[in-house]
């Protein structure tokens, strides 16, 4: 594969988005990304941070146009900012009119362009540029970039498309409008949004609603047959509102597992199957399970498991080197596994293992705890050779004894928390993840530096 187009097969009159109810076409899509791509600076690397869906993707268009690549950081922090412009010459931010740049040159969005009325090719890229660097955090606080080309991307969107299309019981997501709670920047976002647009034949809603009325209303605007891209903590916050829900053909779910129970909920709510998507910043997505029939989770079409347990490791398809996975796996077949948890979250306390993840499954499983995680001082704090859990919770109205009760109900005793520490909301990013550095921020910030005792 030497080339690969900017937009898969489709009429050049087929929505793209939707803005307020309003398709863009494609065709408008190709004029918006050459007219931005003429204003770009002559080489560097974008820092994307238009907050609308459709200038998000029109900006992506307009760097690969140029040959540029797009940095897809874990926040946006003045240290961060200073970072990428140590490592990437010529960085610049892409931002929406009147919007700041973060501190960087900026290069603002312009008026729509005027779409040719003839039937344009999809210009062809080459299959090796870096589209996107996603940058994770790194143990010496500096971004780790990890390399996407462009064909992996539009080839990784393709096996979504196939899958999600198969959930819905269609032969292709064309004419499928999709609304996402999660942003562009994010990389799930980035794939199960803005790509599986480019490349898999769905329409996404430009906004990005957050709380649960803006997102019903989003979804109600949108055309049928409709599709909710979401996360745990978005979807949570939806089924306790008390809304209606409108009908949707499929609800995608990703960034931490998702309980049994809830997924029950919100497949009730929506009158739709939900579907969960595994993956990691190093493979990009890699498996897909309906959550309600189980928990085995299966591969996309090519991609191929070796290994088991802390060695899994995943090729073929848009991973076409073997990369280790950073969860622990119970790998059932080449194609078949199940998830354990991550790697670095697994605690031992009294020769027993578990997985922070786990733990945190079945802490938010308890009926009144609206959000909670545990917490695990790191190695050296507290005594020796012993982990003392804590486990924050939002759960107005549920004492600690009742919260343990829980527990005990699900958990080994073993991992029931030392210490339970109330708090009005957990410190989450916006697509409802936490991360260590905000956990352990929070831990601090109740005198937990040294652990619980």
């Amino acid at each position: 594969m030497t080339s690969e187009a900017l937009l898969g097969p489709g009429p050049m009159d087929a929505a793209l988005a939707y803005r307020d109810g309003v398709a863009i076409s494609r065709r408008q899509y190709l004029a918006d990304a050459a007219a931005l791509a003429e204003r770009l600076p002559g080489a560097g690397a974008m820092l994307n941070l238009s907050v609308d869906r459709y200038r998000f993707a029109v900006g992506l268009g307009a760097a690969l146009l140029r040959g540029h690549t797009c940095l897809l950081p874990p926040n946006h922090t003045a240290h961060t900012v200073e970072r990428l412009r140590a490592r990437f010459a010529g960085v610049y931010a892409l931002v929406e009119a009147g919007a700041d740049g973060d501190g960087l040159p900026s290069v603002a969005h312009g008026a729509p362009a005027q779409a040719t009325q003839a039937e344009p090719a999809p210009p062809l890229l080459a299959a090796d540029l870096v589209a996107a660097y996603v940058l994770t955090s790194g143990s010496t606080g500096d971004p780790v970039p990890h390399a996407k080309p462009w064909g992996l991307l539009a080839r990784s969107a393709r096996a979504e498309a196939a899958r999600l299309a198969e959930a819905m019981g269609r032969d292709s997501l064309a004419g499928v409008a999709l609304v996402a709670t999660v942003p562009p920047q994010h990389m799930y976002g980035f794939e199960s949004s803005v790509l599986i647009a480019l490349h898999g034949g769905a329409a996404f809603d430009a906004g990005r609603p957050f709380y649960p009325a803006d997102v019903v209303a989003a979804l109600a605007a949108a055309p049928a047959p409709r599709l909710l891209v979401t996360t745990p903590f978005h979807l949570k916050a939806l089924l306790e509102s008390g809304l209606a829900m409108p009908q949707v053909e499929l609800v995608l779910c990703a960034t931490a597992p998702l309980s049994p129970q809830m997924a029950a909920r919100a497949e009730a709510a929506f009158a739709a199957p939900l579907v969960e998507i595994y993956g990691c910043t190093e493979a990009g997505q890699v498996a897909t399970r309906r959550t309600t029939a189980g928990a085995e989770w299966r591969t996309f079409d090519g991609l191929v498991l070796s290994g088991n347990d802390e060695h899994a490791i995943v090729n073929g398809g848009h991973v076409p080197e073997p990369t280790p996975l950073a969860d622990v796996l119970e790998v059932l077949g080449p194609e078949r596994f199940r998830l354990l948890g991550r790697s670095n979250d697994l605690v031992n306390i009294a020769g027993k293992r578990s997985s922070l993840s786990h733990l945190n499954f079945h802490l938010n499983a308890i009926e009144g705890v609206v959000d909670g995680a545990f917490w695990a001082p790191p190695e050296g704090a507290g005594s020796p050779g012993i982990v003392r859990l804590v486990a924050f919770v939002v759960a107005p109205g549920l004492g600690r004894e009742q919260i343990l009760a829980g527990l005990r109900q699900r958990v080994d005793a073993a991992f029931l928390p030392r210490r339970i520490v109330a708090v009005d909301a957990l410190p989450r990013e916006p697509t409802g993840k936490l991360t260590t550095a905000r956990l352990a921020d929070l831990a601090a910030a109740h005198g937990l530096r040294s652990g619980s005792r």
